[in-house]
């Protein structure tokens, strides 16, 4: 569970510098990556079309909470980096905002989960659950050979 947040922090943090680093017009939007996730996640756990059509909903909400409270936590860490140049940090701040995310994000993925364990067979959600790690392992791949 460590490897995964560690995994998806480092993977936000990447793509957060990466959109900054890129004309925005280059770059695909937040729902086109969220359409490409899902697309892979479907060929590579082999979803039915029933399970497609259960599942769907449940991964775009989930993609969209967590897309959002990387963006906030993203903007708080961005805000006191520029204001570091002028104050010295409220680390203990920045340090319990960093739990306190970690938090959040394991709770929105426990919820991700018994939602998906209500919808799919426990080998198909384990093949979910690995095509899940395939893609930011790709896509973390793709961003260092982009470099």
């Amino acid at each position: 569970m460590k490897t995964i947040s560690y995994m998806l922090v480092c993977l936000f943090i990447l793509m957060g510098q990466f959109l900054q680093a890129q004309d925005h017009e280059k770059f695909p939007k937040i729902e086109d990556m969220h359409n490409q996730k899902w697309q892979f996640l479907v060929d590579k756990a082999q979803l039915c079309p029933d399970d497609v059509a259960k599942v769907e909903p449940v991964f775009m909400s989930h993609e969209k909470s967590v897309w959002q409270l990387h963006q906030q936590n993203h903007e708080f860490f961005i805000t006191a980096m520029k204001n570091a140049k002028k104050v010295k940090p409220n680390f203990a701040e920045l340090n319990d905002r960093y739990v306190d995310f970690e938090l959040k994000e394991a709770q929105l993925f426990k919820n991700y989960h018994l939602q998906l364990r209500k919808l799919l067979a426990p080998e198909t959600l384990f093949n979910y659950y690995k095509a899940e790690r395939e893609f930011k392992r790709k896509l973390l791949q793709d961003f260092h050979d982009r470099r």
